[in-house]
């Protein structure tokens, strides 16, 4: 396995907070906004985010975690037969508020997919937009990022790893791709 990393701790900060920006700009400020944090690693993300705004605006956006195991509709195509479900936490009324969904990679546009439908289940928002870490490419579905960290053209057999201080004891992105001469060594 060959890995490269292509955001380091630094990228990652500078990432977050120019998408708070972009929020805060197209948004006229952080009222009637929702961040709400895909698992697992998108709760995270999104709690930057809250935490930049928080910082800009000085007003506290509510945060809440989204679960959409069950609203998958490719658990067979990822290798699972049952979905490792997840608290999705809601707390305030999403109704009629713009919501913004953060997630750490846009690849094939199915979780997203998963997530808008798990969000209507709590209520009919005025608007959902999308912030994303990283956008890979290669859409099955017509889903764009309203906000990118990052973007990254990958190939089909490369995978992106993000890491979390929060998960993974650092913060960092990188592009793995299985090396084929050693892949048998290991």
């Amino acid at each position: 396995m060959v890995e490269r990393q292509i955001m380091n701790r630094e990228d990652v900060r500078r990432a977050l907070t120019r998408v708070a920006h972009e929020i805060l700009e197209r948004n006229r400020g952080a009222g009637d906004l929702v961040i709400v944090g895909i698992h697992t690693r998108g709760v995270h993300l999104a709690r930057r985010i809250a935490a930049n705004l928080a910082e800009f605006e000085g007003i506290d956006v509510p945060v809440a975690t989204l679960d959409v195991s069950l609203y998958r509709d490719d658990l067979r195509a990822r290798g699972q037969s049952q979905p490792r479900v997840q608290p999705t936490d809601i707390p305030m009324g999403i109704q009629g508020k713009r919501v913004v969904l953060v997630d750490d990679v846009l690849y094939t546009g199915r979780t997203i997919r998963a997530a808008m439908d798990a969000l209507v289940d709590f209520g009919r928002p005025e608007q959902i937009q999308l912030a994303i870490l990283l956008d890979r490419g290669h859409r099955e579905l017509p889903i764009r990022a309203d906000y990118v960290g990052q973007n990254l053209p990958t190939a089909f057999e490369e995978r992106v790893k993000v890491r979390l201080m929060e998960t993974d004891g650092t913060d960092e992105v990188a592009l793995i791709l299985d090396d084929p001469v050693h892949s048998d060594e290991e």
